[in-house]
């Protein structure tokens, strides 16, 4: 493997698209670390874990592509001798099937707000013990998107802000040089003339309310003749798209595709790279979101969730997040301790007024069954 080749596995894996497993597979040190372990002596100098010795060797994570700081990770392993396995998934419709199905393993997770009273509903998450959760201050976390995270007449608080952000569309300018401002130019230049330069997320809330404010509906529509047109948008683009992925900064970045329906951080993560980025917040709309960690109710390493969450709920732990990631934190005292340059990034907090029309999920798009078949159709043609 050369250089280019390890280097583009070791990116994935900082930004957390791959887990630590996968990287060692793809490049080929899994097979050097367990050449090493079996050539190291008995009793050699390993440090003892810092803290929490009772919590185990693992746990099952279940998130979003390029969403962590991977360094936090080995510290965390670092200090407790716990592993995180990573497993990444593309949409909260997914996570919930794999949950209902039963038999995870996993451990903590990180659904959208719009899921959160479906779970509770289905008795797959539990209240959290607040106790275990030292560094969690509830009066520093904006109110807005903490009762997001809630469950409305519950007093109980069953998800934690992690991060949040906006549903858009990124382009790279360099190869797209007409201003794009709405979901019409998104679908319509995806159509004519950027025909296979195009990603949408492999995600029906995201991807069938975007067409659904194309169409000037709410997003989280559920009216079947609303769905009806969306459904007719996304057929005929479909034959247009490069791809329906949501980890969709690898054609992005390599120039298969131009244009890509974008969260904030990963058309940050872009822009970093590639200066020739812009993020687009369609003018009619679209979605305002945040992120939870969560805690699986039958989790299996249950003390080591709880060292988990409490350790990246640590304001400069959720501070250092932020600075390798690109999405904003609800929690104040984290986002006082990043750069002004952040604090004043326009991906990350945009202008109000293309804020005020977004809208945040609802709970009814999760379980639909008209959105439901409605994304299988267009996955299917």
């Amino acid at each position: 493997m050369d250089q280019k080749e390890f280097m583009k596995h070791y990116r994935r894996y900082e930004k957390g698209s791959v887990t630590r497993r996968d990287f060692m597979r793809l490049t080929g040190l899994g097979m050097a670390a367990a050449v090493m372990a079996a050539c190291a002596p008995a009793g050699g100098n390993a440090t003892e874990p810092a803290a929490g010795a009772n919590l185990g060797d693992r746990l099952d994570l279940t998130t979003w592509p390029n969403y962590h700081n991977m360094k936090n990770f080995e510290a965390f392993t670092a200090k407790t001798g716990v592993n995180i396995n990573v497993n990444v998934f593309g949409s909260n419709e997914e996570m919930l099937a794999k949950l209902q199905a039963g038999g995870t393993g996993w451990d903590v997770f990180v659904p959208t707000n719009y899921t959160i009273s479906t779970y509770v509903k289905l008795g797959l998450i539990e209240p959290l013990d607040l106790a275990r959760l030292p560094n969690f201050d509830q009066a520093s976390f904006e109110a807005r998107f903490l009762a997001e995270s809630k469950v409305e007449g519950d007093p109980n608080l069953y998800a934690i802000p992690k991060n949040w952000g906006t549903t858009g569309y990124m382009v790279r300018t360099a190869m797209v040089t007409e201003k794009m401002s709405t979901w019409k130019d998104f679908f319509d230049m995806t159509m004519d003339k950027y025909s296979g330069k195009t990603t949408i997320h492999d995600y029906q809330l995201t991807s069938i309310g975007n067409a659904l404010k194309y169409h000037g509906f709410s997003f989280n529509s559920v009216d079947v003749n609303e769905l009806a047109k969306a459904e007719e948008t996304l057929l005929a683009v479909k034959p247009h798209l490069f791809a329906i992925t949501s980890d969709y900064q690898p054609p992005m970045r390599n120039g298969d595709a131009y244009i890509a329906m974008a969260w904030t951080g990963d058309a940050l993560q872009v822009k970093r790279d590639y200066p020739d980025t812009e993020y687009v917040l369609g003018a009619e709309g679209g979605e305002i979101w945040e992120d939870n960690w969560a805690i699986v109710k039958d989790a299996p390493h249950k003390d080591a969730a709880y060292a988990f969450l409490d350790y990246m709920l640590d304001p400069k732990i959720a501070a250092e997040e932020t600075n390798a990631h690109g999405y904003p934190q609800v929690d104040a005292r984290a986002t006082a301790l990043l750069s002004d340059a952040m604090k004043n990034d326009t991906i990350m907090y945009p202008a109000q007024e293309l804020l005020t029309p977004l809208e945040f999920g609802a709970a009814i798009t999760l379980t639909d069954p008209n959105r439901a078949e409605l994304w299988a159709r267009v996955k299917s043609a």
